[in-house]
C-alpha cells in the first residue's frame, strides 16, 4: 500500500457473521489503519432501508426553521452533550463550521449511575415533538452501528494478533457513544470557507455514512486521498480507526 491511490474497500461480512476468512479480513484492516486510518466497509449487515430512513428523517429535521429546530437546542441537554447546534456553532481549529448538526448518544435514563453522578457525555437524547419517528430511528440506527463497532474492533484486535474479544474484555463492554448527523448548507458564490476543516478524529473509532453530496478528503500516507460517497461501493460504510 506504499503507493496508494485510493482508499481500500474491505468486506467485513466474516466478522459479521462469525465465518469464513477471519485472518484474511483482519490483515486488511490492519494495513489499512496503519497506512491511511480509513477504509469503506461493505458487508457490514446494517439495513438499507434503516439507512435511507434515518437519511429521509434527518433532511425533514434539517428543512425546519431554526426557531423550531431551537426546540431541541443543545443548551436543553445539558451535560449529556445531546441536541441540535447552528450552522457556525462549532469551531475547527478556532474557524467557525459551515454546518449544523444534531447530537445523540447512547439513552440513558436518570436512574443510570453515570447520570446520576452528572458524568458528561452521558444522559437522555433530545427528539423533536414534529418528527416522532425519528427517535425510533435514531435508537435503530444506534444500536446497528453500536454492534458494527465491536465488530471492527474484534477484526482491529485480530489484526494486532490479539484475541477477537481483547478489546470489548477490557475497555468496550460500555463504549461512549457520540453519533452526530450534520447538514452542510450549500455554498454561496465566491465562499471559498470550509464545511469543516482539517482535522482528527477522536476517540478509537469513528463509522461514517455519507450522503451524495461528497466533498470528504482523507490524509494518507502518501497524501491526500478523495473519499467520493459509496453508492458505487455497494452501500459501504466508512470506518476511521485512530491508532497511537
Amino acid at each position: 500500500m506504499a503507493s496508494l491511490r485510493s482508499l481500500p474497500v474491505i468486506d467485513v461480512s466474516p466478522l459479521v457473521t462469525g465465518s469464513g476468512d477471519l485472518p484474511g479480513v483482519a490483515a486488511r484492516i490492519g494495513a489499512a489503519c496503519r497506512e491511511v486510518g480509513f477504509f469503506y466497509a461493505v458487508g457490514h449487515g446494517v439495513d438499507e432501508g434503516l439507512q435511507a430512513r434515518l437519511e429521509e428523517q434527518s433532511r425533514r429535521f434539517f428543512a425546519q426553521s431554526d426557531e423550531a429546530k431551537r426546540e431541541i437546542r443543545m443548551e436543553r441537554g445539558g451535560r449529556a452533550w445531546r441536541g441540535w447546534f447552528p450552522v457556525g456553532g462549532e469551531l475547527t481549529s478556532g474557524q467557525p463550521d459551515r454546518k449544523e448538526g444534531l447530537y445523540f448518544g447512547a439513552e440513558l435514563g436518570p436512574e443510570h449511575p453515570l447520570v446520576a453522578a452528572g458524568t458528561p457525555l452521558h444522559g437522555a437524547n433530545l427528539f423533536p415533538r414534529e418528527l416522532p419517528g425519528l427517535r425510533e430511528t435514531v435508537l435503530a440506527y444506534l444500536e446497528a452501528l453500536t454492534r458494527l463497532g465491536h465488530q471492527l474492533m474484534a477484526g482491529i484486535a485480530l489484526s494486532l494478533g490479539l484475541p477477537a474479544r481483547f478489546f470489548a474484555d477490557r475497555y468496550t463492554a460500555e463504549p461512549l457513544i457520540l453519533f452526530r448527523i450534520f447538514n452542510y448548507p450549500a455554498a454561496q458564490r465566491g465562499d471559498e470557507s470550509w464545511g469543516v476543516g482539517e482535522h482528527t478524529d477522536y476517540g478509537v473509532l469513528t463509522i461514517l455514512k455519507q450522503d451524495d453530496s461528497g466533498g470528504l478528503e482523507v490524509r494518507a500516507r502518501s497524501g491526500w486521498l478523495e473519499a467520493p460517497p459509496s453508492r458505487a461501493r455497494s452501500s459501504a460504510i466508512s470506518a476511521t480507526c485512530s491508532t497511537a
